[in-house]
């Protein structure tokens, strides 16, 4: 069960997915063993460089601006800015930092080229640069590779089925698109989802499914449980069972054997037993830091007592993949092609969605009156 297969079937992975969960625990250990250093975590700093007023219907996601959340939003951070916070993030143990702005997609000009200038910053630092901006094109793909970006985040979320009823204002080949993209560099690809949003078990077996018939399979998928927030059209979900995510971490280990797989947002609502079963399970990398883009997360300072506890060591930058170079501006190949590229808005009506939007409007007109 260790090798990396791409022609897994839902079936299949329905069937590892709802073993005894001790039975289900032992398979997804034993791989994790075979292809990784079970004592070591990958620590991640999750950094917002500009926050809110995307123009996307994400049902899950505070930052979309058609809905009403105490979200403050701001303008891209300077470069000296970001800089200060990958130091800090260094020196509590994050060997990656993760830059994340709420953009539907890249667009070439002055912002992207601060982003760029951000990645070297930070690579130059000795730290691993993972970006999520959105849909890139293949020419500002290679111009993050150029600048030294060592991984591209960009999650499925769920089912191509289910993604449907989340999001309407972009199509999921949008989604494999940007990964081909990013593939045809030398960037490694970050690329997960989210459960807890409604979707049935087979939704969370679809979205392995079609992970794992990227060929590679990503490097890292960070598994996310919903944080509802007030003002979303999730806001009423359930917070999702532990050993849900449990089983889901355990399945993704075993379906993606080589892949580092991230326990991202919920952490907070996990017991420290809790997040210990999911690092059994195969769980090998974590942002740390007290927030996630907008969700609470745990204090860096709780991980590593509770990485003490476990015997976990936080794993050194570049321990997968070798330091990508740096390329000044001034010597790049690739240069701006002022691309304007026509992504899918497949614009369907989704019920949730346009129920938090009107809401949103209601409340605006409130506070204006």
């Amino acid at each position: 069960m260790s090798e990396v297969r791409h022609n897994w079937t839902k079936e299949e992975i329905l069937e590892i997915y709802n073993k005894p969960l001790m039975e289900l625990l032992y398979e997804a250990a034993t791989v994790h063993r075979v292809h990784h250093e079970p004592n070591e975590v990958q620590v991640s700093t999750l950094l917002s460089i500009k926050t809110g007023g995307c123009s996307e219907d994400c049902g899950y996601c505070p930052q979309a601006a058609r809905y009403h959340t105490d979200i403050e939003g701001n303008e891209l951070m300077p470069v000296q800015q970001v800089k200060a916070q990958a130091l800090r993030a260094k020196a509590s143990g994050s060997s990656r930092v993760c830059m994340g702005a709420s953009w539907r997609n890249v667009k070439d000009g002055p912002e992207f080229d601060e982003v760029l200038e951000m990645v070297r910053t930070i690579n130059k630092l000795d730290m691993e640069v993972c970006c999520t901006l959105g849909m890139v094109t293949e020419n500002q793909a290679q111009r993050l590779a150029e600048a030294g970006l060592y991984a591209y985040n960009h999650n499925l979320d769920s089912s191509e089925e289910y993604y449907k009823e989340v999001i309407s204002t972009r199509g999921y080949q949008d989604r494999l698109d940007t990964i081909d993209n990013v593939r045809k560099t030398n960037v490694t690809v970050c690329s997960g989802g989210i459960i807890g949003m409604g979707e049935s078990t087979e939704d969370r077996a679809g979205m392995l499914v079609a992970l794992s018939s990227l060929n590679p399979q990503p490097e890292s998928t960070p598994i996310n449980a919903l944080v509802a927030v007030e003002g979303t059209p999730l806001e009423d979900q359930q917070p999702v069972e532990i050993w849900d995510m449990i089983r889901m971490v355990a399945t993704t280990r075993i379906v993606l054997p080589e892949t580092q797989v991230r326990l991202s947002a919920g952490r907070t609502q996990m017991s420290q037993e809790g997040q210990a079963f999911c690092f059994f399970a195969g769980a090998n990398s974590i942002f740390a830091g007290d927030k996630l883009l907008t969700t609470p997360n745990p204090d860096v300072n709780e991980d590593m007592k509770l990485f003490a506890k476990l015997g976990l060591n936080a794993m050194k930058p570049f321990t997968k993949k070798v330091q990508p170079k740096s390329v000044d501006a001034v010597d790049s190949e690739y240069q701006s092609l002022g691309e304007n590229p026509k992504w899918t808005r497949p614009e369907h009506k989704i019920a949730k969605n346009e129920e938090a939007k009107q809401k949103a409007k209601e409340i605006r007109a409130a506070e204006k009156a």
